[in-house]
């Protein structure tokens, strides 16, 4: 499985941006998509994750200006960030988590940096 990120950019605190992360290769149809961020000097982060059945979990900080979502039949998973505030600044990750009666899966994107000037 290999998943690209795409979406980031510079925007005004206030502003909003969607990014969308598609994953290709062996998707397994019962998985987990979601999106984590890491700020320089920080850790990464949660940010949202939705699983395959659309069941979703945020962030708390998160809860209200985020939406996670995803198109199945494009095995992609977009985020929706509205009032974006200079303390999201981070490189956002889109990960993918399945498991199969054999083996476990969980692959990294590739990071799309997202920078809200104040």
């Amino acid at each position: 499985v290999q998943l690209q990120a795409s979406g980031g950019g510079l925007v005004q605190a206030g502003g909003s941006l969607r990014l969308s992360c598609a994953a290709s290769g062996s998707i397994f149809i019962l998985n987990t998509m979601g999106w984590y961020r890491q700020a320089p000097g920080n850790q990464r982060e949660h940010v949202a994750t939705i699983t395959s059945g659309g069941s979703t979990n945020y962030a708390d900080s998160m809860k209200g200006r985020f939406t996670i979502s995803r198109d199945n039949a494009k095995n992609t998973v977009y985020l929706q960030m509205n009032n974006l505030k200079p303390e999201d600044t981070a490189v956002y990750y889109c990960r993918y988590n399945a498991v199969s009666p054999l083996s476990q899966y969980d692959i990294w994107g590739q990071g799309t940096q997202v920078t809200v000037s104040s």
